[in-house]
C-alpha cells in the first residue's frame, strides 16, 4: 500500500495527493500520515512547494468529506429511526427517541464534534456521516472541516518538509498515536454502552415492578 501511494505521488504531484486525500477520507484504512508526511519531504527534491501541497491535500479533505456528509444525508434520521422502530430495535434495545436524543446532542455540538474529530484517526473521516444525518448545514460542516482538515495537513506537510528523508519516523510515532486513540475509542465505546444498557434495564425493571 505505502509503495503504491508513494508512486502516484511521484509521478502525479499535487494531483496525486488531491486523489489520494480525497480516497483516504471516503476509505479510511488508507493512511493520510504516509500521504502528508511524504508530500512534505517532496518538497524538499521537487519543484512541489508546501502551500501547493496544503491546497491540494486540503481539497482532498473536503471532496472526501462532501462525499460522505451525502452518504449520511441519504441514510437519514428518519430511516433510521423505521430500523430502529423494527425487530433490529428491539434486539439492541434502542428506541426511536434515541435517535432524537443523539441528533439533538449533535445539533448542539456539533461544530465543536467535526472540527476536532479532524485530529483523530479513523473518526477524522467517519465523523462526515453523522453530520450529514443530522443535516448540519453545509456551511458550517464546510468552515470547520476547512478548517480542522487544513491544520491538520499543514502541521503534517511542514513535518514532513523539516525532517526531509527521515519522515518515515515520525510516521512511527504517528502509528503509535492512532493505536492509543483507537484504544482509548474502544475503550469509551464499551463504557458506553454498558452505561446506557444498564440505565435501560434498570428502566425495564422499575416499569414491571410498578405494574
Amino acid at each position: 500500500m505505502q509503495e503504491f501511494i508513494l508512486s502516484i505521488m511521484n509521478q502525479f504531484g499535487y494531483i496525486g495527493v488531491f486523489l489520494l486525500i480525497a480516497i483516504e477520507n471516503i476509505f479510511p484504512p488508507i493512511p493520510s500520515e504516509v500521504i502528508l508526511l511524504f508530500g512534505g519531504f517532496m518538497t524538499t527534491y521537487t519543484r512541489l512547494n508546501v502551500i501547493g501541497m496544503v491546497i491540494a491535500s486540503t481539497l482532498g479533505s473536503v471532496i472526501g468529506a462532501i462525499v460522505l456528509y451525502y452518504i449520511g444525508k441519504i441514510f437519514n434520521k428518519d430511516r433510521l429511526k423505521k430500523i430502529i422502530s423494527g425487530k433490529i430495535g428491539k434486539i439492541i434495545r434502542l428506541k426511536p427517541s434515541d435517535i432524537d436524543k443523539a441528533d439533538q446532542w449533535f445539533d448542539t455540538k456539533g461544530n465543536k464534534t467535526v472540527f476536532f474529530c479532524r485530529f483523530v484517526p479513523l473518526i477524522r473521516s467517519l465523523i462526515s456521516i453523522p453530520a450529514g444525518m443530522s443535516e448540519m448545514p453545509m456551511g458550517k460542516f464546510l468552515l470547520y472541516t476547512v478548517i480542522g482538515s487544513t491544520i491538520w495537513n499543514t502541521v503534517l506537510i511542514i513535518v514532513g518538509s523539516i525532517v526531509g528523508e527521515n519522515w518515515t519516523s515520525i510516521l512511527n510515532i504517528l502509528d503509535t498515536y492512532s493505536h492509543i486513540v483507537v484504544i482509548l475509542l474502544a475503550i469509551i465505546v464499551v463504557v458506553f454502552v454498558y452505561i446506557f444498557y444498564h440505565k435501560r434495564m434498570k428502566q425495564e425493571k422499575t416499569k414491571i415492578n410498578s405494574k
